[in-house]
Parts: C-alpha cells; sequence; structure tokens
C-alpha cells in the first residue's frame, strides 16, 4: 500500500504503512519486518475473533494490509483455524493470501479442508497455481475437487496436467489478455476491461484470429496510446516480429529466451501456432531458482532433490547422496592403490609424504575452480563446445600463473625441512606439473559431457578433484623418480 490508511484490525487501530516499513498510531507500534514474534503476538485477538465468529472485524483483518502480511499474522495458526479465517474474505483477497501462506501449509489446507470450500478456491487460483498445487494430493481428492469446479476453469486445469512437468505447457497460464485483430481500440479496451478480473497480467494484449492463431502482441502502453484514434485496428497497432515459447520447449530454454530479450511474459503456441497461454515473469523466476538449485546439488555430487531439503525423507535423502558418495568412495580407493604401489619410495624418501596432502590439494582446488567457472558460464550459454580450443588456452595459461605462484611457495617451504635443493626441486616441479592438469581437465570435461549430450554438471567439484587426486600422485612419484634417481 503506497498511501497511509487507518484499518480496524483485531480489536486495536493501527496505520499501514507501505509494505516492509514501520508502522505507528498513538494506541500501538506495529513494524511490519516479518519476524515470528511479532506474526504470533496477536494469535488470542484472532483465536477469540474466531470463537465469537466476529465476522466484521475477521474481515477487516483480511483485507486492511497486504495479503503477504496478512498470511504472516496466520503463521501461528492451525490449518483449520488458518481456513476458518480465510472464509471470511471475498473470492479473490482469498486467493492472494493464500498464495503468500508457507507451500506445506496450501497443500496441507487443500488436502484436509472441505471439498466444496477447496473447490472454490482452487477455481479463482491461476491455473498453473492450481495444477502444482493438485500434483502434491492423492489422485482421488484430486477428482472429488475438480468434479466440484466450473467446467471452464476445469478444463484449463487439466488441460494444463496434461503437459509433461519441466515444459512449457506444464509452465504456463491460460490466463492471457487475446483480442480478435480486427477490433478497434475503442472497442478492444472494453473488452480488455471485462477481462481483466479473470487474468494474471494485461502487460501484453496479443491479437489472434477467428481460430485462435497467433498474429502479433500490442503492450498495453501503445493500446492506451492509442486512444486518441479510438477508430484505430489492433491490426494496425501490433507487432508480429514476436518471441514465442513452443507448448514442448524445455523449461530452462524458455528461462534463458525471456531473460535474452527481457521479457515479461512470453506466450506460448503449438505447432498450427495456436495461442495456448502465456508464462510469466514470476513462473520464470521459480524456473531460475530451481535450474540453480539442481546445478548447485550436482556440482556438490547429490542426485536432485525433488522436493526441498526438509521436505525429502531421510531414506530418500541418505539414498541420492549416498550412491554418489559410493562411487566417489571407489575412486579414492584407486588413490590408495596408486600409494601402495609407491611404498618402496616413501620408505626411502619419508619427507615426501609430508606432500602429498598439499600436491593433491593443489591440483584438485583448481581442478574445482575451472570446472565450476566452466559450467556456470555454460548455463549462462556465454560458451559452447566449439569453444574448447579457446578456453584449454585460457586455462593453461591461468595454471600457469597460478601454479607458478604455488611452485615458488611450494620450493621456499620444501628447501626449509628437506635434505637438499635436489630434493626440495620435486615438489615446485609436481605443483606446477598438477595444477596444470587440474586447470585444463577441469576446464574441458564439463565441454565433453557437454558435447555428449550429458549434463555438465555432472563433471562437479569431486569428480574432478577425484581425478587429479589419482593422477597428482601419479606425477608426484613420477617427478621424484626421475629427479632423485
Amino acid at each position: 500500500m503506497d498511501a497511509l490508511e487507518y484499518g480496524e484490525v483485531i480489536g486495536l487501530r493501527w496505520q499501514v504503512g507501505p509494505v516492509g516499513g514501520p508502522s505507528k498510531s498513538p494506541e500501538i507500534d506495529c513494524p511490519f519486518g516479518g519476524n515470528q514474534v511479532i506474526n504470533t503476538l496477536y494469535l488470542p485477538e484472532l483465536r477469540e475473533m474466531l470463537s465469537e465468529r466476529n465476522a466484521e472485524e475477521l474481515r477487516e483483518f483480511c483485507v486492511a494490509l497486504h495479503p503477504a502480511r496478512t498470511a504472516e499474522f496466520m503463521e501461528g495458526l492451525t490449518p483449520a483455524e488458518a481456513w476458518a479465517v480465510l472464509q471470511y474474505a471475498d473470492p479473490a483477497t482469498r486467493a492472494e493470501i493464500f498464495h503468500f501462506l508457507e507451500w506445506d501449509r496450501q497443500v496441507e489446507l487443500l488436502a484436509d479442508q472441505d471439498q466444496l470450500q477447496v473447490a472454490a478456491l482452487v477455481s479463482v487460483l491461476s491455473a498453473d497455481d492450481a495444477v502444482d498445487l493438485l500434483q502434491e494430493l492423492p489422485a482421488i481428492r484430486v477428482e472429488s475437487i475438480l468434479a466440484l469446479v466450473p467446467a471452464s476453469d476445469r478444463r484449463s486445469i487439466q488441460k494444463l496436467q496434461s503437459f509433461a512437468e519441466g515444459t512449457a505447457g506444464a509452465l504456463m497460464t491460460t490466463e492471457a489478455a487475446c483480442l480478435r485483430e480486427d477490433l478497434t481500440v475503442r472497442v478492444a479496451l472494453e473488452e480488455l476491461a471485462r477481462q481483466a478480473e479473470h487474468l494474471e497480467t494485461v502487460y501484453y494484449i496479443y491479437v489472434v484470429d477467428d481460430q485462435n492463431r497467433l498474429h502479433g502482441v500490442v503492450n498495453t502502453r501503445r493500446l492506451v496510446s492509442a486512444i486518441g484514434k479510438p477508430e484505430t485496428r489492433l491490426r494496425d497497432l501490433m507487432e508480429t516480429d514476436m518471441v514465442v515459447a513452443h507448448v514442448l520447449d524445455n523449461q530452462q530454454d524458455v528461462a534463458q529466451k525471456v531473460a535474452k530479450f527481457n521479457l515479461l511474459a512470453v506466450p506460448v503456441v503449438d505447432d498450427q501456432n495456436h495461442m495456448l497461454g502465456i508464462i510469466t515473469h514470476d513462473d520464470i523466476i521459480d524456473v531460475v531458482v530451481e535450474e540453480a538449485t539442481r546445478d548447485v546439488q550436482k556440482i556438490a555430487a547429490v542426485a536432485p532433490l525433488e522436493d526441498s531439503y526438509m521436505r525429502t525423507p531421510i531414506f530418500t535423502l541418505s539414498w541420492k547422496r549416498g550412491m554418489w558418495l559410493a562411487i566417489l568412495f571407489f575412486a579414492g580407493l584407486l588413490t590408495a592403490f596408486a600409494l601402495r604401489h609407491y611404498e618402496g619410495s616413501l620408505k626411502k624418501y619419508e619427507w615426501m609424504a609430508w606432500f602429498i596432502p598439499l600436491i593433491i590439494s593443489s591440483g584438485g582446488n583448481s581442478g574445482s575452480q575451472s570446472s565450476t567457472l566452466v559450467i556456470a558460464a555454460l548455463t549462462r550459454q556465454e560458451i559452447a563446445s566449439r569453444d574448447w580450443w579457446a578456453i584449454l588456452r585460457r586455462e593453461l595459461i591461468t595454471g600457469l600463473l597460478l601454479g607458478g605462484f604455488l611452485a615458488l611457495v611450494g620450493f621456499l617451504i620444501a628447501w626449509a625441512i628437506t635434505p637438499s635443493i635436489r630434493h626440495a626441486v620435486v615438489i615446485p616441479i609436481t605443483i606446477l606439473a598438477v595444477v596444470l592438469c587440474g586447470t585444463s581437465i577441469g576446464g574441458t570435461l564439463p565441454l565433453l559431457f557437454k558435447r555428449l549430450g550429458l549434463d555438465p554438471a555432472l563433471m562437479s567439484n569431486p569428480f574432478v578433484a577425484g581425478i587429479i587426486d589419482i593422477l597428482g600422485i601419479l606425477v608426484y612419484f613420477q617427478v621424484a623418480a626421475t629427479i632423485l634417481r
């Protein structure tokens, strides 16, 4: 809320200020900071109003604050109490408040409350949000709820449910502003006013023909600016050079399009260019967060979680981590076998064992840095597999600079604690060679995975470090054998 206003909420008068800032009145200070102490402060008053069925004050509570703040003040209520409060709001406000509740609470409310009331709520939610929530419920519960939803809303939900998860079709909403190309500006504004209540966004008006084929787009600013020429046709205002998403496009590709062209929404079409829906920027943000989370988990050698960390069962969490840990464990055994092979050298030159952690960590860390940077660049489409030579060259030069610095430091330390300079020279030469291997392997293996059609994030830091560990041991003892022979 931009303008200050007063609301009678839970029996106390407070001044409602801009969302996120402090609000003050003569009676009470009410900082809207969202902390749990403030959110639970008025729970007794809320429960008292519920017990007395004080409809007037409960309705005022639902509308006096921004829906996000109202949801915060309801955090301490039980699911039944929270649902009872929502019933005092008008359908549109109820959907807004519900949207700001925690995801687990939303699912719990749809799973346990009266089916008729749940169906009424689902019918006013955007179709894509409704689909996401219904996916969390048992199939028999979903069927019962959808049977009570109005036919038009039910068709929209079922249409989105038919698309595979992770595609543009599953991500889109069917609530888009679509107008025919032969409408005049005056009629178009009247029609837009009629549709606005049921639309998720009116940033763009999509121009279609009688068969609902997409022909162009007009942004709202241009339409309003043309109000001085009310008889102008939409076909004369629309832009035909549009960015669109195919209904079967991968959601990550759609997110990259929206980011590249700085769009607030992108239309979704089928093979015949029929207008099916739109994907808005808030859904794109969710996709970006989801994909980033999956990549981070892969880089840490964890199979991506299908649910949040706290909602993932312990057994599932252990399995997704354990299967990769087992692979890394056996990779570590190869390092142990390599050390066993050089057992005689370690007995003869005991000082070499002191530097083994230094050698393998230098190579592993440099390799992990390179793989992380390359994976991030691939994700942002800054580089492609065909750039492998330029990337390898950069990583070799970087490896020389980093390895040279670390080699100098390593030589000074080795000179101080090894029997002679001849022995000490083994350390800087090995460090330089291992860092060069680390940067070149870490920089090129993600490219190789990309070329093979695999996810580059699978070549994660632990895998690169495991490879460099084995290679570092081999290089170390071969350098020592050559110099000290």
